[in-house]
């Protein structure tokens, strides 16, 4: 819209290569402009042209070509939302039905303008520091994807066995983990707990000693995501070299408790 010059206003469509065909002006290439920077444009062409000496320009944009964001990954309801307005990264997450119970503290946002430099956002999880949460701005055709969080299982002679999510870059140590699991039973065999890791080609079975591990003796290994640790009972005489694949067989159907 031009001030006080209806001639020169119109609706005009951008083409997918930038460009918009004007009344007058004619070809104006506006790609990658938002709407102010765009009305700049248009003054200084209306200006550069002499068609006006003290141009007013207003642009609205009316339609967006992409008129959603796409949010996806760990989130309870993933699909693609529209952006209408004003959107930031928690009101998207909140469209989307908000994360899922197994959802990690990174939210990643690819720009549609700028792809190849994606934006990692941490989700504070404590409504307590919501004041400090990163909340940057939404636009059409960007992407939001929410990462997993990582599992550790304890399984065996413990208190609680089950699988515990833990953010991928606050690596659990296996004391923290065996705490979560409600520690060890009075009946389990602590010299021979085994650690099973997954590495490239299958899994590999360390030996831990979690009496000493527990009193400090022995260094506290920090966990990855998928590893498990069996404590097994001390009349478990059978574990033997198929202890790999019972423990693994264990950990299906565990309940999986929420993130620390």
């Amino acid at each position: 819209m031009v001030f006080d010059t209806p001639e020169l206003s119109s609706h005009v469509r951008v083409t997918q290569d930038g460009f918009a065909n004007l009344p007058v002006i004619g070809r104006v290439d506006l790609s990658g402009l938002n709407a102010d920077e765009a009305a700049r444009k248009l003054e200084d062409e209306l200006r550069s042209r002499n068609l006006m000496l003290e141009p007013h320009v207003t642009v609205f944009i009316v339609e967006y070509a992409s008129q959603g964001a796409t949010v996806s990954g760990e989130i309870r309801q993933p699909g693609i939302y529209p952006t209408l307005g004003k959107r930031r990264l928690l009101d998207m997450l909140a469209i989307a039905g908000g994360v899922s119970p197994t959802a990690g503290k990174v939210a990643t946002i690819i720009h549609r303008d700028d792809p190849t430099h994606p934006q990692m956002i941490a989700l504070q999880a404590s409504p307590a520091h919501l004041a400090e949460q990163e909340n940057p701005e939404i636009r059409p055709g960007d992407t939001i994807v929410v990462a997993k969080a990582g599992v550790v299982y304890i399984v065996g002679d413990v208190g609680k066995p089950g699988g515990f999510l833990v953010d991928n870059n606050e690596r659990l140590s296996t004391a923290q983990a065996i705490s979560l699991a409600g520690g060890p039973n009075k009946t389990a065999a602590l010299s021979q707990t085994r650690l099973i890791r997954k590495v490239n080609g299958g899994r590999e079975e360390y030996m831990l000693d979690l009496a000493k591990l527990l009193k400090g003796q022995q260094a506290d290994l920090k966990l990855n995501d998928g590893d498990i640790i069996w404590v097994p009972s001390s009349n478990f005489k059978t574990f033997g070299y198929r202890g790999i694949e019972a423990a693994i067989a264990i950990t299906t159907g565990l309940v999986i408790y929420g993130r620390i």
